[in-house]
């Protein structure tokens, strides 16, 4: 039950439990009023109250720190390595780790340790390398007798895909080395040099007619000068290959005059095949003259024959034709009829 109670300047009915925090409340109070008498206090047997529920609160706030710390934990303690990828681990204590994670869930220690994934499959680069060929020197276009500063003509632009991927086991020394953006740093230079350096070995023709082997010597090169940073090279192949434009009009120019002289050849030779075909011909008809004449000498019905048969010929011609053509009797079949054939039989 309550008890009504005189505190210095306040009167509660207050509990047992709440009277010591009213009393040690007012003689702050007084303290505060009278300076002489906080010098006459004696705050030794001041209890100091303790709130309703205090306990609880305490707990409470323990229990949401440790759990708060424990959730952070169990977020930041694991990671994924996804397929196609290795993870190395970098520690604030000991640096990078030795050891390469492979694909799957892995742990780590929350802050002190953090994870550096790298893909480690084949991945297409593009470079593009403007270099010179090996006649870099003046030439003479012998068909068309055009002279061309080939210093300024064969430089060969020549384009270059080429597959690369680290080598799993030397994440660690790459990152340590080279970082993350390997690539970058170390292809653009290998490919350039080694482009320039091949290219320089043949001349505009070999370059286009020996495409694969200059591809092959490209990679072969490649491939060592990439091993040095532990890179892996898959591929390497050549997707364009393209000359000044004094170059490509100094072949078209070529090869007009290459089909000019062609031609030229060609009416070398059919000329060649007419006069062969006119003496062939004037042959065959001066043997058929001396044979006409052998003939008519042998036998002179020969000439009427050929009457016959040329009135033949003629009387065809006239009865297919749309006109009327009338003729007299008697030149009816072209004097066929005052032909002396009985003296050319008494002859044979």
């Amino acid at each position: 039950m309550l008890k009504p109670c005189i505190i210095g300047v306040f009167d509660f009915s207050c509990s047992t439990r709440n009277r010591d925090f009213f009393k040690a409340f007012n003689h702050f109070v007084f303290a505060t009023i009278d300076p002489e008498f906080k010098m006459n206090m004696n705050f030794k047997n001041v209890k100091t109250p303790q709130m309703p529920g205090g306990g609880a609160t305490s707990a409470l706030i323990k229990l949401g720190v440790i759990g708060g710390l424990g959730l952070y934990g169990a977020m930041n303690s694991l990671y994924n390595v996804e397929g196609g990828h290795r993870a190395i681990v970098f520690n604030r204590l000991g640096g990078i780790k030795e050891k390469v994670y492979p694909e799957g869930t892995h742990l780590m220690i929350p802050w002190f340790e953090r994870p550096i994934i790298y893909d480690v499959r084949a991945r297409p680069h593009l470079v593009e390398s403007t270099s010179g060929s090996r006649d870099l020197q003046m030439f003479v276009l012998r068909s068309s007798g055009t002279t061309i500063d080939t210093g300024k003509v064969l430089r060969v632009k020549i384009g270059l895909r080429v597959l690369t991927r680290p080598v799993p086991d030397q994440l660690p020394t790459i990152y340590r080395t080279l970082g993350e953006n390997y690539n970058e740093r170390v292809l653009p230079s290998i490919i350039h040099e080694t482009l320039k350096a091949v290219v320089a070995q043949y001349n505009a023709s070999q370059l286009i007619t020996q495409r694969e082997s200059v591809s092959r010597e490209i990679r072969k090169i490649l491939t060592e000068r990439a091993a040095n940073f532990n890179i892996a090279l898959d591929d390497v192949s050549l997707t364009s290959l393209t000359f000044g434009k004094e170059f490509t009009h100094a072949i078209e120019a070529k090869q007009v005059a290459a089909q000019e002289a062609e031609r030229a050849k060609f009416v070398v030779e059919k000329a060649e095949q007419d006069k062969k075909s006119a003496i062939i011909r004037a042959q065959g008809e001066a043997k058929s003259a001396q044979l006409i004449g052998q003939a008519i000498a042998d036998n002179p019905a020969f000439i009427t024959l050929r009457k016959i048969e040329a009135s033949r010929e003629i009387a065809q011609t006239i009865s297919n034709s749309s006109n009327r053509v009338f003729l007299n009797s008697s030149d009816l079949l072209l004097n066929l009829q005052e032909m002396n054939l009985e003296s050319a039989s008494g002859k044979k």
